[in-house]
C-alpha cells in the first residue's frame, strides 16, 4: 500500500476499501494515546499484588505486538520493514526499560494502582523529553505513549472498547486493527467509518463494517503514526483512500460526492415496497444477515424479508462468564420480536480463530491455524452443556416467532444427525419443566462452507431442513487462501471454478432433496454476483442490510432468462479470468 504528501499538505494512503461510502471526520485514534484513568491508593499489603498484575499486563501486551510483528512480516517492502523496526521498539520497552522500571517504582513508594503509576511514569519521561529539540527524541515520547495506553487498556482488561465508548459525533476511527469485540462496541450513529493497518476484505472486521454500514478501509500500511486525535480525516471506502489533513477543495470534492451518494439512497429507498422480482417476473427472496443487535434497524428500513443469518456470536462478546440460558433467550428475543414475525434463522455458536469469546478461552488451546480447530459445531458437539444451553433457549424463542438453527461448519453426516438429537433432548427437557417451545421443533438446517460439505451435499440434503451456503469460508477453505494475510488476500476469488462448481453443487442437490437453499456469503451482498446466482438456481439471497437495496434493484432490472444463459456458458469454463470477463461483459449489457 502507499502513501503519498500532496503540494497542499494533506496525506494520502492508498488501502483496501472493504466497505463502501465517505466519511469525513475527526480522528479517533484507538491505539495510540493515554487513557483517563482514576488514581487511588492501595493498601501497602496489596503492593506485591498490584506489581503482579502489572506484570501480567506487561505481558499481555508483549503477546500483543508479538502477533502484530507477525503480521507486519506479511506486508511486502518498505512499509512492512519500517512497522517491524517500530514493533520492536515496543518490544525492548516492555523488557526492563525506565518506563517499566519507573512503574515498579511509583507503585511501591506511593502505593498507588498500576494504571495511575503508568501516567505518571510516561508524564515524568516526558517532562525530560520536552526540553530535548531532536525530532528524532519527540518520535520516540510518541512510541512510548502509545506502549503506555496499550499497558493502561491491558490493566482494564477492556481491550479497545473503552475508548471506542467516549467518541465525538462523526468519529473516524484509526487504529492498528480492530477485533470482532472492538467492532461490536462500534455505534453506527456516532461513528462515521475507519480505518485500520491491518486487515483484508473478507475478515470478519470487513463484514461487520459492511454490516453495520460503515465506511471503512483496512490494509493501510503507517497509518497509525501518521495521524493525531481530532485532525480532520476522510475515508473513502469505495475507492480504498485515506486523507489526513485533507485541503478545503478536497473536502468540497467529497463532500459533493457524499451528497450524490445520499440521493442514491433515496433513491433505492422507494424500492423497499417493492417487490425483488426478476423482469420475467421470477420472485427472489432477499433477508438481512445480522451480526449485532444495533443492525436491526437496517435490516426493517431497507424491506429485508427476514433474517437469513443471525450470529449468534453477540450473545457472548465481551463477556468473563457464559451468557445462562435466560440471558441468551432475552438477547434472542429482542431480535426475534423486532422483526415482527418475520423469519429468523439462527446460527449456532460459531467462535474459534478470529471470532474468540474471552468467556471461551478455557475452551481453547493455543494452535497455529484455528481456522481448522476447535470451532463452530466441533465446539457444540464438544461442550454439550454450552451447546444445549444455546439450544434451549432458541427453541425457547421459537414459541413466539418463527426461527430456524443453522450449523456452521458441517463436514459429515453423523453431525448433523447429532445436533438433531441434542435438539430432540433439549426440547424434552424442556416440556418436562413445562417451558413453552417451538411447535413443531423449529427446522434445522445446514451451512454449507466447507468443500466437504458441499461435496457430501446429496447425503446432508436427506438430513437437513434447509442449505444456507456461506461463501466466505468455502472460498477460504476450498483455494486454501487465509483471507486475512495480506501476502496472499489478492488470491481469494469466489469467481474460481473450483469454488462455483462447489455452490452449483450444493444448490442443485438441495433443489433435488426438494429443500430450501439460501446463499449467505458475502457473494449475495454484491451485485456483480446476483446473475450468476440466480442462474444457478438460488432463489433466497441474504446479505448485510446496507447492500440489500442494491440487490433489489439489479434484479428488477435484470431477465432471468439471460441470468441463466449467462451461468452455463461461465460454468464451462475452466479460467477464473474468463469468469470474470464473461460476468462482466452481461452485466454492462
Amino acid at each position: 500500500m502507499s502513501s503519498r504528501t500532496e503540494p497542499g499538505g494533506e496525506q494520502v494512503f492508498d488501502g483496501l476499501g472493504v466497505a463502501p461510502g465517505i466519511a469525513i471526520g475527526p480522528a479517533h485514534v484507538v491505539e495510540p494515546g493515554m487513557a483517563r484513568v482514576p488514581e487511588y491508593p492501595i493498601p501497602r499489603t496489596r503492593i506485591d499484588a498490584e506489581l503482579v498484575r502489572f506484570a501480567a499486563a506487561v505481558a499481555d501486551s508483549s503477546e500483543q505486538i508479538r502477533r502484530l510483528q507477525r503480521k507486519a512480516g506479511d506486508l511486502s517492502g518498505a512499509a512492512g520493514e519500517e512497522l517491524g523496526y517500530l514493533l520492536q521498539a515496543y518490544q525492548q520497552m516492555l523488557s526492563g526499560s525506565r518506563l517499566i522500571r519507573g512503574v515498579e517504582t511509583h507503585i511501591r513508594e506511593r502505593a498507588i494502582n498500576a494504571e495511575a503509576a503508568v501516567n505518571a511514569e510516561v508524564r515524568h519521561i516526558g517532562r525530560d523529553f520536552a526540553a530535548m529539540t531532536d525530532p528524532y527524541i519527540a518520535a520516540r515520547m510518541a512510541d512510548i505513549r502509545d506502549v503506555g495506553a496499550r499497558l493502561i487498556r491491558n490493566l482494564r482488561a477492556a481491550g479497545t472498547g473503552d475508548t471506542i465508548g467516549e467518541l465525538p459525533s462523526g468519529a473516524v476511527l484509526i487504529a492498528d486493527e480492530l477485533s470482532p469485540a472492538d467492532t461490536a462496541a462500534i455505534d453506527p450513529a456516532q461513528v462515521g467509518g475507519f480505518a485500520t493497518v491491518f486487515g483484508g476484505p473478507e475478515s470478519h472486521t470487513a463484514i461487520m463494517a459492511r454490516s453495520l454500514g460503515l465506511p471503512a478501509v483496512l490494509g493501510v500500511a503507517g497509518l497509525i503514526n501518521r495521524v493525531r486525535a481530532g485532525q480532520t480525516v476522510i475515508v473513502d471506502g469505495g475507492q480504498g483512500r485515506v486523507v489526513i489533513d485533507p485541503s478545503p477543495a478536497t473536502v468540497a470534492a467529497y463532500e459533493a460526492r457524499q451528497a450524490a451518494l445520499r440521493v442514491e439512497q433515496r433513491g433505492l429507498q422507494r424500492l423497499r415496497k417493492l417487490p425483488a422480482e426478476t423482469r420475467d417476473g421470477t420472485r427472489i427472496t432477499l433477508q438481512a444477515n445480522v451480526e449485532l443487535p444495533s443492525e436491526l434497524a437496517m435490516a426493517r428500513r431497507v424491506g429485508a424479508e427476514g433474517i437469513g443469518l443471525l450470529r449468534s456470536e453477540f450473545a457472548f462478546m465481551n463477556r468473563d462468564t457464559l451468557p445462562s440460558e435466560n440471558e441468551q433467550l432475552a438477547a434472542l428475543s429482542a431480535l426475534v420480536q423486532g422483526m415482527d414475525g418475520q423469519p429468523v434463522t439462527i446460527r449456532t455458536l460459531d467462535v474459534g480463530g478470529e471470532k474468540l469469546a474471552h468467556a471461551l478461552d478455557e475452551h481453547f488451546a493455543d494452535t497455529a491455524n484455528p481456522a481448522l480447530g476447535l470451532r463452530a459445531i466441533r465446539l457444540s458437539l464438544q461442550q454439550r452443556p454450552l451447546f444445549e444451553t444455546q439450544l434451549a433457549a432458541i427453541l425457547r424463542v421459537g414459541a413466539t416467532a418463527p426461527v430456524r438453527i443453522l450449523l456452521p461448519m458441517v463436514t459429515s453426516v453423523s453431525e448433523v444427525r447429532q445436533a438433531r438429537a441434542a435438539v430432540t433432548r433439549v426440547a424434552r427437557r424442556l416440556k418436562r419443566r413445562g417451558v413453552a417451545i417451538a411447535d413443531p421443533l423449529p427446522p434445522v438446517g445446514v451451512m454449507i462452507e466447507t468443500p466437504a460439505a458441499a461435496l457430501a451435499a446429496d447425503g446432508l440434503a436427506f438430513e437437513s431442513d434447509f442449505f444456507s451456503i456461506g461463501t466466505n469460508d468455502l472460498t477460504m477453505y476450498t483455494l486454501a487462501i487465509d483471507r486475512s494475510n495480506e501476502q496472499v488476500a489478492h488470491l481469494y476469488d469466489p469467481l474460481h471454478p473450483a469454488v462455483l462448481r462447489l455452490i452449483q453443487f450444493a444448490t442443485e442437490a438441495a433443489l433435488r432433496a426438494r429443500i430450501d437453499v439460501a446463499l449467505c456469503g458475502e457473494m449475495a451482498g454484491d451485485q456483480r454476483y446476483t446473475a450468476l446466482l440466480l442462474g444457478m438456481g438460488l432463489r433466497e439471497l441474504s446479505m448485510a442490510a446496507t447492500s440489500l437495496p442494491r440487490i433489489k434493484r439489479r434484479i428488477r432490472n435484470m431477465r432471468l432468462e439471460a441470468a441463466v444463459r449467462c451461468t452455463q456458458a461461465i460454468m464451462q469454463q475452466p479460467d477464473p479470468a474468463r469468469v470474470s470477463a464473461l460476468l462482466d461483459e452481461f452485466n454492462k449489457g
